[in-house]
């Protein structure tokens, strides 16, 4: 009998985010649009930078410390917006402004 095999939401999520580099851009955009949840952001980007290689190689391609970007990218994670920037950056997408 084989055992059942289980893997986290957050598995999954990047599972799902490395078998389509396109979707992360509609992830990151739909996670900065849940205004009353401004952590969402900071979840959806730990999800794509591990998707992407993980901390190691973004903070090295952000030009941040990879401790900084663990920080970052943790649960009581408040960035600076350069640091954001440099990020998203390094993640090959952009950060947009819309009307409401």
């Amino acid at each position: 009998m084989k055992k059942a095999t289980f893997i986290s939401h957050d598995q999954a999520v990047i599972k799902e985010l490395q078998a389509d580099p396109a979707l992360a851009s509609e992830y990151l955009k739909a996670a900065m649009e849940e205004v009353d949840e401004p952590k969402a952001l900071l979840i959806a980007l730990r999800h794509v930078v591990e998707a992407r290689g993980g901390v190691a190689k973004i903070a090295r391609a952000a030009g941040i410390e990879r401790e900084s970007l663990y920080r970052v990218l943790s649960s009581r994670g408040n960035p600076r917006l350069s640091t954001l920037f440099a990020v998203v950056k390094a993640l090959g997408v952009k950060l947009t402004l819309e009307a409401a």
